[in-house]
Order: C-alpha cells, then sequence, then structure tokens
C-alpha cells in the first residue's frame, strides 16, 4: 500500500467553481473581455506544469491524450472490460483531475508529490488498450517510456519540492545548492534583474569555470531585437568568479499564445487604464521586461472597481526554494457587488485601523495608498491552485509608494470552506456546532483584514544608491532595544531577495497575526453584519480555527529534511506555537485515542482568555514580526521564525508524534471544476461541468480544443530541452 500522504483518495472532494450568475450579468463588450483573457490565463497556466518537475509535461500530455480520445464514460466501459475495478477506474480519474487540478503531479498546497492510487501495471494495460494508443502506438509508448517510472516514484527526493537533497525543483538546474541560489541573488541584485520570471541553470565550461545561465521568460530569444531597458542586461558577466550569462525565451511558445490573446482583450477594454495595462503586460511577455510588468501593475491599481477584474505573470513566489522566482498565475473574476460594498467600508475605516497595530507610527507607511478591496466570483483561475484572497501585486517599491488591491474569491471561500460535521477533526463536541455556524462569516472577517491590513501595512526602510533614505536615521527608535535602528535595506534589495527562504510563510504569519489582532474591533464586525453574541462567537471561531490549522499545519512538516512546504500553514503552526508559549491554559493540546481505537487528539481554547492573554502574546510577536521586517534583519528574523517554526518531540505537546497523527486523520483539499468561456458568433457562452472527476477532465479536454496536439507537442520540446538539466547532480 502506498502511504496515504501521496495518493489522492477516491473520495476526494470536487465542487464546481459556480460562475453563472455573475457572468450571466454581464455586458456583450465584458463577456468577450473576460473571454479573450481567460484564454491568455489558461494558455499560460501550462507554464506551471514546466515549473512543478521534469515529469509533468509528459504526465499532462500522456492524460490529455488519453482523455481527448475517449470520454471519461467510454474509457471506463473499456476500463471494466479490461479487468479494472470500479475502485481503480475512480483512481485514474482522481489522479488525472489531479494533475490538471495542480498542473503538475506535486499538490499545490504543500508541494507533496501524489501518485496513482492503483498498480502500475493496471494503469499500464489499461492505456495499452485504450483508442489513443490503438491510434498513436508509438507516440504513446513514448510517453509512457518517459514518465511512467517517475509518476510512480516515491524515492526520497521526489517526495517534495525542495532545492538538491531536499526535493525537486526546475526553477534550478539539478546541480545547483543554496550557496548557488544565493550568489545568483547576489549577482541578480547587483545588475537590478527581479528574478520573477527568471530560471538559473549552472554548468561548467571547458576550461573547468562555472558558468550560471539566467533565463528570462519571453517571447523574444536572446538575438531578437531588445529594448532600451533589457539591452544592457542580455549578455555575460564575470561576477566572484563566475560567469553569468543572462538571456531570455524560456516557454517562447505558450508566452507567444497568452500575448495573442492579450491582443484580442485589448479591443475589448473598458477604458484607457485597461488599455495599457495589456500593451505593458504584452511587452513585458514579449520582451521579457519585470519593469513593464510592474508599469502594467501601476495602471492595473488605477483601475478602480472593474466589472472584470483580473491578474496574470508571473506572481507567487512560494514555490521556489530560495524565495525569489514567481510562479506562474492568471485569473479573471466577476465582481460581487453586496459583498465588495463591505470590503469597501473596510478600506474607509483602514486609516483608523492602521493606528491600532502595535508598532509605532514610524514603521508604517508614510501615507496609506487606498486600495481597491472587491469581493470577485471566479470565472477563470490559471495556476496550481486556487486561494481565498490576494494582495497583489507583490513589488515592495510599488506597494510602498504607490499601492495595491486586495481581492476576496467569495464563490472560492463558499464552497472551498464548507465544513461537515463527521469530518471535524480535533475539536470538541461542544465546539462543532458552532465551528460550522460561523466558520465561513470568521473567515470573510480574517480574509478581509488579513488582504488589506495585513499585507498592506508597514514600511520598509530603505537607503537608496545615491544615499537617499525614505526614514530619519537620526530619529527611528527600535521599540525592541530603545535605540536608533542599525540596519535597513540597501538599494536593490528587496522583502524576498533579503528574507528568501523563509520571505513568504513570514509574511503570511505576520497578516493572520493582523487579522487576529484586529477582529476585536466592534466597527470592523459592524461592518460585516456581525454584533453582540453573534459578533464574539465569530472572534472565538477566528481564533479557534487559527489553532486548529496550526495543527493540521504539520502535514506539510517533513522531518526527513526538516522543511515547510507550504508558507502558509507554517504561519499557522507558528501562531499556534506562541499562544501555547502564551500559557495560563489559553490553549490545551492533548492526545487522545479516537472511537476506532486509533490517536487522535484534542484542542481546545479557552474562551475567556483571549482578550487577556491571547491578544498580548500576539501583540508581542507581531510587533517583533514587523520590526525585523522594516528594518531588514535577517539573522533576527530567522531566528525568531526559526524558533517557533521547529517541530520535535520535546515538550509536553510532542510535535512529531502529533504529526503521524494529523497524517492519520487528514482530510485531502477539495478540487475545483472551473467553467469554460466558448465564443459562438460575436458572443460569448458560458460552459459549466459538474463537480466530478469526469467533469474536471471534460473542462480540460474542452479547453483547448482547437490547438491541443500543437500545445502537447510545444511542452513536451520545452520539455527535452531542458531535460539534461534536470538529470545532472554534482
Amino acid at each position: 500500500m502506498v502511504d496515504s500522504q501521496y495518493v489522492l483518495p477516491n473520495d476526494v472532494g470536487l465542487v464546481l467553481l459556480d460562475c453563472s450568475e455573475a457572468f450571466r450579468l454581464l455586458l456583450r463588450s465584458e463577456r468577450l473581455y473576460a473571454h479573450y483573457l481567460s484564454r491568455a490565463c489558461w494558455y499560460g497556466g501550462l507554464i506551471v506544469l514546466l515549473q512543478t518537475s521534469p515529469e509533468s509535461p509528459a504526465i499532462y500530455v500522456l492524460l490529455s491524450r488519453l482523455f481527448r480520445a475517449q470520454d471519461p464514460d467510454q474509457l471506463g466501459e473499456l476500463a471494466r472490460s479490461t479487468g479494472l475495478t470500479d475502485q481503480e477506474y475512480q483512481a485514474v480519474l482522481v489522479y488525472a483531475a489531479g494533475i490538471f487540478s495542480n498542473m503538475g503531479n506535486y499538490k499545490s498546497f504543500g508541494d507533496t508529490k501524489f501518485v496513482p492510487n492503483l498498480p502500475k501495471d493496471k494503469l499500464q494495460q489499461l492505456i495499452w488498450q485504450s483508442q489513443a494508443f490503438q491510434e498513436q502506438p508509438e507516440e504513446m509508448k513514448s510517453l509512457w517510456d518517459r514518465c511512467g517510472e517517475l509518476m510512480f516514484s516515491l524515492d526520497p527526493q521526489q517526495r517534495q519540492l525542495g532545492l538538491r537533497e531536499k526535493g525537486i525543483t526546475t526553477y534550478f538546474s539539478g546541480n545547483c545548492c543554496l550557496e548557488d541560489a544565493q550568489l545568483a541573488q547576489k549577482f541578480l541584485d547587483s545588475q537590478n534583474i527581479s528574478a520573477y520570471n527568471t530560471r538559473l541553470f549552472k554548468e561548467k565550461d571547458k576550461a573547468g569555470q562555472t558558468c550560471y545561465e539566467v533565463r528570462l521568460a519571453s517571447v523574444l530569444g536572446t538575438d531578437a531585437p531588445v529594448d532600451h531597458e533589457l539591452a544592457p542586461k542580455l549578455r555575460s558577466f564575470e561576477f566572484e568568479g563566475c560567469t553569468f550569462r543572462v538571456t531570455r525565451g524560456d516557454y517562447a511558445p505558450l508566452l507567444e499564445r497568452v500575448v495573442e490573446n492579450l491582443q484580442r482583450t485589448k479591443t475589448h477594454a473598458a477604458n484607457t487604464n485597461q488599455e495599457h495595462m495589456l500593451e505593458h503586460y504584452i511587452r513585458s511577455f514579449t520582451q521579457g521586461s519585470i519593469a513593464a510588468h510592474k508599469e502594467g501593475s501601476r495602471c492595473w491599481i488605477r483601475d478602480k472597481g472593474p466589472i472584470v477584474e483580473s491578474y496574470i505573470g508571473f506572481i507567487e513566489s512560494y514555490r521556489d526554494p530560495y524565495g525569489s522566482r514567481g510562479e506562474f498565475e492568471g485569473f479573471v473574476a466577476v465582481v460581487n457587488k453586496a459583498m465588495s460594498a463591505k470590503f469597501a467600508q473596510l478600506v474607509e475605516s483602514a486609516e483608523q485601523l492602521l493606528l491600532e497595530l502595535p508598532w509605532p507610527r514610524a514603521f508604517e507607511k508614510d501615507t496609506f495608498l487606498t486600495p481597491d478591496f472587491t469581493s470577485l466570483d471566479v470565472l477563470t483561475f490559471a495556476g496550481s491552485g486556487i486561494p481565498a484572497g490576494i494582495n497583489i501585486p507583490n513589488y515592495d517599491d510599488i506597494r510602498q509608494t504607490e499601492g495595491f488591491k486586495n481581492v476576496s474569491l467569495g464563490n472560492m471561500l463558499s464552497v472551498g470552506y464548507a465544513t461537515q460535521k463527521d469530518k471535524l477533526t480535533f475539536l470538541a463536541e461542544e465546539d462543532k456546532d458552532l465551528y460550522i455556524k460561523w466558520k465561513g462569516p470568521s473567515f470573510e472577517v480574517q480574509v478581509g483584514l488579513h488582504e488589506l491590513l495585513g499585507h498592506g501595512s508597514g514600511k520598509l526602510f530603505v537607503q537608496e544608491e545615491k544615499g537617499t533614505c525614505n526614514f530619519d536615521r537620526e530619529a527611528v527608535i527600535n521599540p525592541e532595544t530603545g535605540e536608533l535602528i542599525q540596519s535597513w535595506y540597501q538599494g536593490g534589495e528587496t522583502w524576498d531577495s533579503k528574507f528568501s527562504t523563509i520571505a513568504s510563510s513570514y509574511e503570511e504569519c505576520r497578516a493572520e497575526c493582523v487579522g487576529l489582532y484586529l477582529c476585536f474591533n466592534k466597527d470592523v464586525l459592524r461592518i460585516f453584519e456581525l454584533e453582540g453574541e453573534d459578533a464574539e462567537d465569530v472572534i472565538y471561531i477566528n481564533w479557534l480555527n487559527m489553532v486548529r490549522a496550526g495543527l493540521l499545519g504539520l502535514e506539510f512538516y517533513t522531518p526527513e529534511t526538516g522543511t515547510w512546504h507550504q508558507a502558509h500553514m507554517q504561519a499557522r503552526f507558528v501562531i499556534l506555537r506562541v499562544l501555547l508559549e502564551a500559557g495560563e491554559g489559553l490553549v490545551s493540546l492533548q492526545h487522545t485515542t479516537g472511537a476506532d481505537g486509533k490517536p487522535d487528539a484534542l484542542i481546545t481554547l479557552d474562551r475567556s482568555k483571549i482578550l487577556p492573554v491571547g491578544k498580548p502574546a500576539i501583540e508581542r510577536f507581531l510587533r517583533r514580526l514587523q520590526v525585523l521586517k522594516s528594518t531588514a534583519d535577517v539573522a533576527g528574523g530567522r531566528a525568531l521564525y526559526g524558533g517557533f517554526s521547529a517541530v520535535t518531540d520535546e515538550g509536553p505537546e510532542h510535535f512529531l508524534s502529533l504529526r503521524d497523527t494529523v497524517l492519520l486523520r487528514k482530510e485531502a483539499r477539495k478540487m475545483f471544476v472551473q467553467a469554460n468561456t466558448r465564443l459562438e458568433g460575436e458572443d460569448v457562452t458560458l460552459v459549466q461541468y459538474e463537480g466530478t472527476a469526469a467533469g474536471l477532465i471534460r473542462s480540460f479536454s474542452e479547453r483547448f480544443r482547437e490547438d491541443a496536439e500543437l500545445l502537447e507537442r510545444h511542452l513536451l520540446e520545452l520539455s527535452d530541452a531542458d531535460a539534461h538539466f534536470w538529470a545532472s547532480q554534482g
């Protein structure tokens, strides 16, 4: 039997992400805008296959061909006739749905590998009997030879994403280690090159000197005409005894499709901000320019309150083992006006709420840049997974001085976080009904505060290359020491480049703490129509949910490598540790035995002690997080965050043992079936699918109907071109 941690169970939750009502209310021009933008997102989303693992593109192509030749129902009839049980064929469907949903064979939430939950020979037998194999036997056999072994392999290094001995990554060649990543970051900072749209490849030249290729994602190759911004950077550099060669053209065929559809989108833009935004995105993806993407992001920020909202590019750096390179992501969504009105009220209160945060005024941005904050129903979210809320752009310089936007994904929240009582783990019986009743409303409050005032707060102290500072070096006092601050960011350094491997999780932890700290505010609760006993229940469930999530986070820790594989869950575990350390009976964590006789656990939160004990503990911790972040104190930040992230069997909680219990009781995360848009004449229709594994597979089979074979060929060619980099170790 395969360890259940590495398979998707046959009863995994699959739900339709319904957006039909929101789409129906769009004008024809808005539907066309949403359609072409969605196409751009879906084409770009295929890049994630190449960013996940060496075998992901081939697995995707194999399954795509299998189900394009035979619908899931037709293939199911064949499966039964060839000896597969219903459970084994369901495992095939769930695995395929998992590959399409995660854009690769590693879970988007946790970065652990998943393998088919049936014998390898049974899957091979089905493929050999399939219509796809009858039509293209040599190609299907070649695909199986490329990915069959790796599809099922659970070699220790291949169980999770990571760098060198800690896992698998395609952001770096296989011979890169942490020291290579650090050196590359120093080089990139020295040339003011962003890592967001890059990958790093290491080789030796004929003389035995180490050479690095920094490859930018773009339609155009290195030899094509280049704009003035990139011209000085596309060349070779000598840096600390090594050669760095900056090239471009990564993912070119897929980005070409992205650009084509952005061009079509532009003709249906609602205003000049959208037109200029799209022009900059087109230049960014064509040339490989992050500066152009930043300009597009500036236009996007200025596009206030659009009916159809979107963002696209190399965005989140969670999956880069070093924390600097962005995974491709693109979304299109439609505004939910009722919930957006509540978030607008929260934005109006933001400046007053910022004054409540537990750090001196000097540690807050000079001016609060009022953002858009909307609730959206997702039409398209292409990438490895769908979050509940987003605060973007991630560019520090823009966020600090020009602003940002917040979005809460309403239809994702409503179906993604619904909870069944019989599947609620680790809670006392008396808490379960209250938890089910208030989990959704409490999460809305937490997401709102997390995105707007968590990610939207706090100043970074920066000294530019010319020596000018955005703070007074003779006046800013560190509240932790009572002395003048001693460190700050130098020109070219960013939060991600300085804090690198811990940056994402540290920032999520800071934002979660802001949500916990501010959720007591009665004005905030009234915005969400919560008063009296209901408001008190929401505060309690918000804190209880965070405590429970901290325990569930142990699933995403790997003892063998001592590493965490999910930024948010590491953050929540850290908060659990902080609250346990607060003592006074605030949180208790007990090892128990379940009704089935197997190990279990019970976590309780003393409601009466949240305000007198819990809030001061979060206040102290949150202030320390912000001071260390503001002052670029990497050593202090790593010591603090690493200490609370440690998972050992020391102490009364015995967290390593609890991890086994969490894995035993874990429930697989839901997968979401998304709609397609279809151009019919001069209008667009919405095509939705049933919320099943078969429905998810059908959505992908129909998503690229016109050019599936060409796209599959591009994916295999791009994967082949870099195959020797993944094989090289040492």
